[in-house]
């Protein structure tokens, strides 16, 4: 499943992690896999059960003790195909493969045990989904990662209603989810750079979550704080690799880091996966299973 895994080491690139980038803890000898968090992903719809598996899967690789994916009934087979170490729940479905309103009961009711989410990989768009969604963002207790389709929903909500949340949160967009969130067409050119990180730094204080702007330079930016993530290259600019951060950061969150930290390790070790898969795999080819199967190279240089 992972051919090229042998050929991801830490050698290649070199950029040094920041002397101040968060770290994880070192994990004791009698810990166990409920130590390190519960991280339960909620996505998937038709044609897009891959997208859920992608961050769950880079969860398990960022140390997340159990992952879960709740994902609608008619793809649970097959996003349970990918990786047969994450746990897979089919919850209602409508028939046009998206979670139906329905879902939400017992979808709430696993979200319990879980210590950290992630909401919007493969998710679809439904007004189902944005009800869905807009119930989480406000009522989940839990630290969660709100990405894709999760800020399709959440961009047809007004201010006020972003800045109620029960929990802590992260949001994840690329230049054009960020443009969708600020009301304006993703489909257009996207303003300079500096005005769209402007942008996302306002967008954070005033909903007070943490907005890591995808793209050449990431910025993670809370109501406080922002920094410019080094690592990453062009290849990664493929399917899934978006995924990917999700499901880091989520693992991280489970593992007790908080958002602030966790977004910026995350966007750390993500760039540095893509770095070193690039290196192996050259950035043409270069896919999300590929930065997945980096990671443990990327984690080394940070432990």
């Amino acid at each position: 499943m992972t051919p090229l895994l042998s050929n991801f080491s830490a050698d290649g690139p070199t950029i040094p992690p920041p002397a101040d980038l968060p770290r994880l803890p070192r994990r004791g000898r009698d810990s166990s896999k409920r130590d390190y968090g519960r991280v339960v992903v909620v996505g998937g719809s038709a044609g897009m059960a891959g997208a859920p598996a992608l961050a769950a899967m880079a969860a398990l690789r960022s140390g997340a003790g159990l992952v879960e994916m709740l994902v609608p009934g008619p793809v649970a087979a097959i996003a349970a195909g990918f990786d047969p170490c994450v746990m897979t729940h089919g919850l209602p479905g409508r028939d046009d493969g998206t979670f139906a309103s329905d879902a939400f009961e017992e979808m709430t009711d696993r979200l319990r045990r879980a210590d950290a989410v992630a909401v919007g990989p493969g998710l679809g768009r439904s007004d189902a989904v944005r009800w869905i969604v807009s119930r989480l963002w406000a009522e989940l207790p839990q630290p969660a990662v709100f990405d894709a389709d999760a800020l399709w929903a959440l961009a047809s909500a007004d201010a006020a209603a972003r800045a109620r949340h029960a929990g802590p949160r992260v949001l994840t967009p690329h230049a054009g989810e960020m443009l969708r969130l600020l009301g304006a067409d993703p489909a257009a050119a996207s303003p300079p750079r500096p005005e769209l990180e402007a942008a996302a730094a306002a967008m954070a204080a005033a909903v007070d979550a943490v907005v890591v702007l995808k793209g050449a330079g990431t910025l993670v930016a809370d109501r406080s704080r922002h920094v410019h993530n080094e690592t990453g290259n062009p290849g990664m600019a493929t399917g899934g690799t978006g995924d990917v951060l999700t499901g880091i950061i989520a693992a991280l969150l489970g593992q007790g880091l908080g958002p602030f930290d966790a977004a910026r390790l995350a966007a750390w070790i993500h760039g540095r996966a893509g770095d070193v898969a690039a290196a192996a795999v050259g950035e043409v080819c270069l896919t999300a299973r590929d930065v997945i199967d980096a990671l443990p190279a990327a984690f080394r240089a940070v432990t």
